[in-house]
Order: C-alpha cells, then sequence, then structure tokens
C-alpha cells in the first residue's frame, strides 16, 4: 500500500472540505447540473477518446498508484550479486534450481535464457524488448488518467458557456439568474479539482511507478548479462550499485 498516495489524498481533500465547511458551507458546491457536464462529460470523451480495453483497465491501472510496494533495489542487487557467486563456483547451470526461488517473471525469464545458453545478443534483445513493451503500456496507463486531466477543465469551461448562455436569456428573471450563476462557476470548479486534485496527481505516480520498474528491469537485465559473462562477483556488485545513490548501495564483501 502506498501511504504516501492515501495520506496525500486524506489530506488534500479533507482541507478543502473544512475550508468549505467554515466558508459558505458545502451544500452551496453542490450542483447536480454541473456534476452531469463535468463527470458525465469527462468521462464521455474519455472512452471517445480510447478503446474499450484500456478503459476497462482504469481501475487496474488506478490500483497502481495506492496498492503498489516499491521494490528494494538494493536487495534485488544482492540477489543478483549472490547468483554471480553460485555460478562463478558451482557453475551457470546450478541457477537453473535457483529459478523456483523466484518470484519476479521477468527475471525468472533471464536467468532460465541464461542457464539454456542463450547467447548474450538474443538475451539482451528479448528482454530489452519486452522492457520497452512494458513502458508502452505503461505510459498508455497514465495517458488515460492524463486526458481525463486535460478534458475535465475544458468540459468545465464547456459548463459555464452553458450556464452563462442561461443566465443572459434570464436576465429579466433575477430568480432565475442565481441558478444559471451557480452551474457557470461550479463547472469550472469541479474542473479544477478533477485536474489538480485526482487525474494529475495520479498521472504523476503513474510515471513515478513505471520509472521505478523500468530502473528495477534495467539492472536485472544488466546482472544477468554480467552473470552470464562470467564476471567476478565483485565486479557485478559495482556494476549494479553504480545504478543506485551510494547511500542505497549494499555490499556483501566489505
Amino acid at each position: 500500500m502506498d501511504l504516501s498516495t492515501i495520506i496525500g489524498f486524506v489530506l488534500a481533500y479533507v482541507l478543502i472540505v473544512v475550508a468549505l465547511i467554515i466558508g459558505a458551507g458545502v451544500g452551496v458546491y453542490i450542483d447536480y447540473p454541473s456534476v452531469l457536464i463535468v463527470i458525465g462529460g469527462t468521462l464521455g470523451v474519455v472512452m471517445i477518446n480510447f478503446p474499450m480495453a484500456q478503459i476497462a483497465s482504469m481501475g487496474k491501472v488506478l490500483s497502481k498508484a495506492f496498492l503498489h510496494k516499491s521494490e528494494d533495489l538494493g536487495e534485488l542487487i544482492q540477489q543478483l550479486v549472490g547468483f554471480a557467486v553460485k555460478a562463478r563456483r558451482d557453475g551457470i547451470l546450478s541457477l537453473e534450481s535457483a529459478e523456483d526461488e523466484l518470484d519476479d517473471d521477468f527475471l525468472k525469464k533471464g536467468i532460465r535464457l541464461a542457464v539454456d545458453g542463450t547467447e548474450p545478443e538474443v538475451i539482451k534483445t528479448i528482454l530489452e524488448t519486452e522492457l520497452d513493451y512494458m513502458e508502452e503500456r505503461h505510459k498508455l496507463g497514465a495517458s488515460i488518467f492524463g486526458a481525463m486531466g486535460d478534458f475535465a477543465p475544458a468540459m468545465g469551461m464547456i459548463g459555464t458557456l452553458v450556464g452563462l448562455v442561461a443566465m443572459m436569456q434570464s436576465l429579466n428573471d433575477p430568480s432565475s439568474i442565481g441558478p444559471s450563476m451557480a452551474v457557470a462557476l461550479l463547472t469550472t470548479f469541479y474542473g479544477a479539482i478533477i485536474m489538480n486534485m485526482f487525474a494529475g496527481p495520479i498521472t504523476g505516480k503513474l510515471k513515478v511507478r513505471s520509472a521505478e520498474e523500468i530502473l528495477m528491469r534495467e539492472i536485472m537485465i544488466a546482472g544477468i548479462m554480467a552473470i552470464q559473462a562470467g564476471d567476478n562477483p565483485r565486479i557485478v556488485e559495482q556494476k549494479l550499485n553504480a545504478y543506485l545513490s551510494p547511500g542505497k548501495r549494499k555490499s556483501q564483501f566489505d
């Protein structure tokens, strides 16, 4: 569970609601026509923009922002160094038994290819191709929420225009000016909320998660290639630790 995402959302929304209560009260900021225009309109144009298969995956993509658990890259590197020690001592075929200990399919595939004696260039091509397509999938998932953030303010502006038109047509009826003005202003408010307090932050968090996973996969590829090349475990550790900041580096040989 990603505590920063959850705490951030709770903090932001609680403070906004408290501010509304202290001010004019929450009730004056609730307008159902504005909700229909902004939320309904935004979801509609997002569905126009993306195929249904991508729309259906929104929940799964969104869960990565809340439920993702970051991997300890230092521990991953030490695991790869351990494989290098074992391969150096007992031969690379000895890593065949290590596959059963791995939960990550990407790393398992790389180790299996190395154990099978696949050419280094082929292993690197296979793993890098899978990494490239993974990155594209992540970009597409984040782009759904990015599009939502782009469309929501635009739908808010459309709602504002609708409210202004209604207001202009009823200037001779003072009692109808207030509701029309509420639609005009609240649609902009709702659009800003969706963009700045939901879609924008979620898009940013998904990009961060994607960058973390890409770095993890790059370390795996570098480790697998070094193990297959028969590099000294100390050299493998130094190569892989270069991906981390000095404060996060660990060593088996100190």
